[in-house]
């Protein structure tokens, strides 16, 4: 688990922040900083794995701050002002996002955070050895959620993370699609595009293309068509 900080004056960017993140299985608030000092005097007590910092704060401006640490963590700067940027990467900073930003960028951000550091999704198959999983564990929101493979639907492949689409919910994983494409069986799944495998039985028809599963519409790569054709044509 990755522990992390928000340093920021403004409460509504805690809240976005704070909001993308509980969407990450591995990385867990530790600190709410409305000003710099706030920030110095947790820092001198904690240790984390990174902070998302505001540069535009009252009394010490967060890349001022930034300068009197000498061993600070890794750090995702969040300001509204690009023209800092340099001064940003000449501290070593992890990433500068402006603001407003979304969850890709978000993501786009932590995920250099958590190339080197993050744990790997603890998946335990709940079978017999001598036959294929039926079901699996994925850890998220600080809770190992068991995946029936009956109740999967589609994964899709976002960034380093994927998201398992369900019955009747959606889990964010960080481990990548190709290890899914792996351990599924391909008896009962099929990787249709570079970002998406379905389950074969979820789905409802082919038209061009894209596949319906549900009321989800799933693109078809190109280099994927082949097999997609073998479904309907063995």
């Amino acid at each position: 688990m990755l522990k992390y900080i928000i340093i920021d004056d403004e409460p509504l960017a805690h809240d976005i922040i704070e909001e993308f993140c509980s969407m990450l299985p591995h990385v867990q608030l530790e600190k709410n900083c409305y000003n710099a000092m706030e920030a110095m005097q947790y820092l001198n007590e904690n240790t984390i794995d990174f902070m998302f910092l505001d540069i535009n704060m009252p009394k010490l401006r967060g890349l001022d701050f930034l300068k009197t640490l000498t061993k600070p963590p890794k750090t995702i700067i969040t300001t509204a002002y690009k023209e800092h940027a340099l001064e940003g990467f000449e501290l070593n900073v992890i990433d500068y996002i402006l603001k407003p930003f979304s969850f890709d960028r978000l993501v786009k951000a932590v995920n250099k955070v958590s190339d080197t550091q993050a744990p790997k999704t603890i998946i335990k198959e709940v079978s017999n050895a001598n036959e294929p999983p039926t079901r699996f564990f994925v850890k998220g929101d600080k809770k190992h959620h068991q995946i029936d493979l009956n109740d999967l639907l589609y994964i899709e492949a976002y960034g380093n993370y994927t998201k398992l689409f369900l019955n009747d919910e959606m889990l964010v994983s960080h481990e990548k699609i190709s290890h899914y494409e792996d351990m599924l069986s391909p008896s009962n799944f099929i990787r249709i595009h570079k970002s998406f495998i379905v389950a074969i039985d979820k789905i409802k028809f082919i038209e061009g293309n894209r596949v319906l599963i549900n009321e989800h519409k799933i693109p078809i790569g190109q280099t994927y068509k082949n097999s997609v054709n073998k479904l309907y044509n063995s």
